[in-house]
């Protein structure tokens, strides 16, 4: 049968690729066949569900084939995770893995699927494709959406106690996420230098950690916008529970529409949702309700900057992956040019701290907690966003590991003639 000449086609195409590459992990095909034949029960595997999955790959060997071939679990992982995958992978470069591999087998095994359908489901495919945020309040409100509404249920499942989803903090490498979060907070803080009575404006809230520490602990009024409905719910329930709603107000708004004037605004991974042409209007925005002598505290994940600004802003396909399927309308900017803006924005730059290494624990606790609650997030959402939201946090975990991604905290004042308001050292941020 054609069926299986075909497995046995694939069965020996796997055996070859795994002597030539040196691979370090067996591979389960639909029919219970196994390579190596001997695999052990509990040995790490890359399981392929059907034969549609492996045509799919021969007419489109893309990433957005291999998303939906995972996010439906048609292509699994056994015994292990993505991490170890990456682990495991072929020492050779993607694009000399054809110089190493048997032609012939290699296009007997391409012509044997070539006629085979794809299967099904495709469940990504109705996903339309993005496009960079052009700073109207309405688009940006449904990128928002798609990403932070999924369902507050879900989030608790994998970020820390405080709802904290932002680069971690990190005063030992060995920390939990729930110290690794409080202490970013606490650094977040202490680098506004909040002084009781002063108001502050987080923009970006999410689920209103940071604008309910401050105002817990330094004794500051504080206003936190989003655009996320189910965030600004969840945040303003928890300022009625702990008694903070005559200093916390919580407000579903665009940033570009607030208005009043703050001693200090804060700004945590919100950057990356407005788009690089909007990033003036980002920094006027914050010029125009920062009071003279306040500070400005920028935190944003940035990309490595290119030879010129062309190349910075074509999307590599996994960037492009990422941007449609779990942040729509976002953008990456690289800390050259955002330094460069704050400062044609009236700002002076005082600090820059790099968290990259933060970040990569950050996301690899992410991963790990919500692959222990699997079964509590697939009935809370699905197994389809499960598997994508896995998927996303291994990947962001593996590129700050590479460096490929970055992250900053820069902080910022109003220029003016004389001196800053900050003091001569950084002393009091490591007291």
């Amino acid at each position: 049968m054609k069926s299986e000449r075909r497995l046995e086609t694939m069965r020996r195409m796997i055996v070859h690729a795994r002597e030539i590459l040196e691979l370090q992990f067996g591979v389960v095909l639909w029919d219970g066949v196994k390579v190596p034949a001997d695999l052990a029960a509990d040995a790490f595997a890359v399981k392929i569900a059907d034969e549609g999955a492996v045509a799919a790959l021969c007419r489109r060997p893309n990433l957005e084939t291999l998303a939906n071939l995972w996010v439906s679990g048609r292509i699994d992982l056994l015994n292990g995770t993505l991490f170890d995958l990456v682990r495991l992978r072929p020492k050779v470069r993607t694009r000399d893995i054809r110089k190493v591999l048997d032609k012939s087998l290699l296009l007997k095994n391409y012509l044997s699927f070539l006629m085979v359908g794809r299967g099904g489901p495709w469940p990504l495919e109705t996903q339309p494709n993005e496009k960079p945020s052009d700073g109207n309040a309405a688009e940006n409100k449904k990128n928002i959406g798609y990403h932070y509404d999924v369902s507050n249920a879900f989030y608790a499942l994998w970020l820390d106690k405080e709802m904290v989803y932002s680069c971690g903090y990190c005063t030992d490498w060995d920390n939990d996420i729930d110290r690794m979060q409080r202490d970013k907070l606490e650094h977040i803080c202490r680098k506004l230098r909040l002084r009781e009575g002063e108001h502050l404006l987080d923009i970006g809230c999410g689920w209103g950690a940071l604008t309910l520490y401050a105002a817990q602990n330094y004794g500051v009024t504080t206003l936190g916008v989003s655009l996320s409905e189910e965030q600004i719910a969840y945040a303003r329930e928890k300022a009625r529970r702990l008694g903070l709603e005559n200093r916390v107000r919580f407000e579903l708004t665009d940033y570009a529409s607030v208005t009043g004037q703050f001693d200090k605004v804060v700004s945590v991974g919100m950057q990356e949702h407005i788009g690089l042409d909007n990033l003036s209007t980002y920094c006027a925005t914050v010029k125009r309700i920062l009071k003279p002598g306040g500070i400005f505290l920028n935190h944003a994940i940035t990309r490595p900057a290119k030879r010129d600004a062309r190349t910075f802003r074509r999307k590599r396909a996994e960037f492009a992956l990422l941007t449609k399927y779990i942040f729509p309308g976002g953008e990456l900017d690289h800390i050259g040019n955002t330094l460069a803006t704050l400062e044609q924005n009236g700002f002076e730059v005082h600090d820059v701290e790099g968290l990259c290494e933060h970040y990569q624990r950050t996301c690899k606790h992410w991963h790990d907690r919500l692959l222990a609650k699997y079964e509590a997030a697939t009935d809370e959402v699905g197994e389809v966003k499960t598997r994508l939201w896995l998927a996303y946090l291994a990947a962001c975990a593996i590129a700050f590991e590479r460096n490929g991604v970055g992250v900053y905290q820069t902080v910022t004042t109003l220029r003016r003639r004389g001196p800053s308001s900050l003091p001569p050292t950084r002393a009091d941020l490591y007291r």
